[in-house]
């Protein structure tokens, strides 16, 4: 299931190759990543850890939109750091996929229609 608001999809379903095991030994693999907004791309160029590490940004910005994990009930960037390495590559490559317009998304005019 995917949600829709006014016509545009701004949710998607995934399951993780491999999944995330939480601290009580819990398998997680589906879940669901909303559309990044302008604020999940910029907040975290603001954190520390993004400034000792680039290569951390990814982590704080794949926290901010993924909504679900399983049964987790709080996505914070402790998840996503224990993640298998199979698991971040294949959540790196659906936020590419579903935030990046493909051709025939792009428009045409500024009419905004």
């Amino acid at each position: 299931m995917s949600t829709k608001t006014a016509g545009l999809q701004t949710e998607f379903e995934f399951t993780l190759p491999r999944g995330y095991v939480g601290p009580d030994g819990v398998l997680h693999r589906k879940g669901r990543m909303r559309l990044a907004t302008a604020m999940d791309e910029i907040a975290p160029l603001r954190d520390p850890r993004v400034k000792a590490n680039q290569a951390y940004l990814v982590i704080i910005l794949l926290a901010r939109v993924i909504t679900q994990l399983g049964t987790v009930e709080v996505i914070e960037t402790g998840v996503i750091e224990n993640l298998f390495s199979a698991d971040l590559t294949y959540l790196q490559n659906l936020y590419r996929r579903i935030n990046e317009l493909e051709p025939d998304e792009e428009a045409t005019d500024d009419s905004g229609e």
